[in-house]
């Protein structure tokens, strides 16, 4: 029972004009319609990245270092004469370690071990296998990889957005007909991300050379087969419709 003395104004329904706000989750004149929209596109692969170890190992640090320097060098020499096939070349990791004695009372130290690693991108397939081989043929040097990948860029990500928005669209309609009535507005998109799946990575590929050296003759070329990427959208979208025919 409502207390006669308490004067406090009822709030009102929020009104735009004349006519009451729709609620939010809809009215029976205009319900409505949520859905999500998806797509899963397989394309072919834009980039491919490798990795690039270079070892040296030398009972003389600054040996050992000049040999790491100067396979190093030989190694990044040879990515870059492959020009605008190389898309991306960066360098990770450096490191000289002393190795020492695993028995005695003293700390002596046997021998050094330097390494540096190189991630190279390329974009001309063609020329993979065969830039590959001629790393692994290097002395003391490890190749690892490919991995393929689309770049963030990449036309195929609209696509399947483009793709994820039209399925929404076509089943928020299919829903509306089967109840005998049709789309009057969009309310809203809800981006879910439409990102590339995480690149599986082939089997990966490793080569040491042996401490003799490279060979005299040049290591046939590695025929590669590009691994196609698969690239997901998701959307939520919301609707109103007209009037159901129950």
């Amino acid at each position: 029972m409502t207390d006669p003395a308490d004067d406090t104004p009822t709030p009102a329904v929020p009104t735009t004009g004349t006519t009451p706000t729709a609620l939010p989750y809809g009215t029976p004149d205009t319900p409505r319609l949520a859905v999500r929209g998806e797509a899963r596109l397989e394309v072919d692969p834009e980039i491919a990245r490798i990795a690039l170890t270079v070892s040296a190992r030398g009972t003389d640090r600054t040996a050992a270092l000049t040999d790491l320097t100067s396979r190093n060098e030989a190694a990044l020499t040879l990515i870059k004469s492959y020009g605008d096939a190389i898309e991306k070349l960066e360098t990770g990791t450096f490191s000289l370690t002393p190795q020492l004695t695993e028995k005695g009372r003293h700390e002596r130290i046997r021998a050094y071990h330097g390494r540096v690693t190189h991630t190279a991108t390329l974009n001309d397939f063609t020329l993979l296998g065969e830039l590959t081989s001629r790393l692994a043929d290097l002395d003391l040097t490890s190749v690892d990889g490919p991995w393929w990948a689309l770049r963030p860029d990449s036309p195929a990500h609209r696509a399947a957005r483009t793709q994820a928005v039209h399925e929404a669209v076509q089943r928020a309609r299919e829903y509306a007909e089967a109840l005998g009535a049709r789309l009057d507005a969009l309310l809203e998109i809800a981006d879910l991300g439409a990102e590339n799946t995480a690149p599986m990575a082939a089997p990966a590929m490793r080569s040491f050379a042996g401490y003799g050296g490279a060979t005299q003759e040049s290591a046939p070329a590695l025929d590669l087969e590009p691994q196609r990427q698969a690239v997901y959208a998701n959307v939520n979208a919301r609707f109103t419709m007209t009037r159901p025919v129950l």
